[in-house]
C-alpha cells in the first residue's frame, strides 16, 4: 500500500537525484593551451588597433569588460567603469578630430590563471612616418563567455 509518507520520501529522492545530476553535468570549461591563449590575446590587441585606426569608438571600447569594476589608470588617477574610460577617448573619435594611427609592439603575455592574463606592450601612435607618442601599456584581461576582455588598463 502506498502511503503519503512514501510519496514524500520518493519526492525527496527524485529532487536529490536531479540536483546531483545538475552538478555532475556542469563540467568546468577546460583551459585553453597557452599558445591558443596567446593568439587570442594578440587578436584583442590587433582588434583594438584596427578599431582605433578606423575611428570606431564603439568597436574599440568593445574590448573592455562592460562593468563598473573595469578600471583605467591615468596620470591623474583611477577611472572606474567603461563610461568613464570611454570619456577619456571620446574627443579623439569626434568628427574631424585628428587621431594618429595606433599599433602595438613587444607584446608579452603572462597567463596568471586559465581565465586571466597580464599583457604588456608598447603602444605607438604614428602620423605618416613619424612617431607622435609611444608608451607602455599593461592590461589585465579576463576570459568572459569565451572572449578576452580588458578589466584593468594602465597606459601611460
Amino acid at each position: 500500500m502506498f502511503r503519503p509518507r512514501h510519496a514524500v520520501l520518493l519526492l525527496v529522492a527524485v529532487i536529490a537525484a536531479w540536483v546531483a545530476l545538475q552538478r555532475i553535468s556542469k563540467v568546468p570549461e577546460q583551459p585553453a593551451p597557452p599558445a591558443q591563449v596567446r593568439r587570442e590575446v594578440l587578436a584583442v590587441f590587433e582588434h583594438g588597433a584596427r578599431a582605433w585606426n578606423a575611428g570606431n569608438l564603439d568597436d574599440f571600447m568593445s574590448d573592455y569588460l562592460p562593468d563598473s569594476e573595469t578600471t583605467f589608470i591615468t596620470k591623474t588617477g583611477v577611472l572606474h567603469g567603461v563610461a568613464a574610460i570611454r570619456n577619456v577617448y571620446a574627443a579623439r573619435f569626434s568628427p574631424g578630430a585628428r587621431r594618429d594611427s595606433l599599433r602595438f609592439q613587444g607584446v608579452e603575455i603572462d597567463i596568471l590563471a586559465p581565465d586571466v592574463v597580464n599583457a604588456i606592450a608598447w603602444y605607438v601612435l604614428m602620423r605618416g612616418d613619424s612617431i607622435t607618442a609611444r608608451g607602455p601599456t599593461s592590461l589585465v584581461m579576463r576570459r568572459v563567455s569565451g572572449r578576452w576582455r580588458i578589466v584593468h588598463d594602465h597606459s601611460s
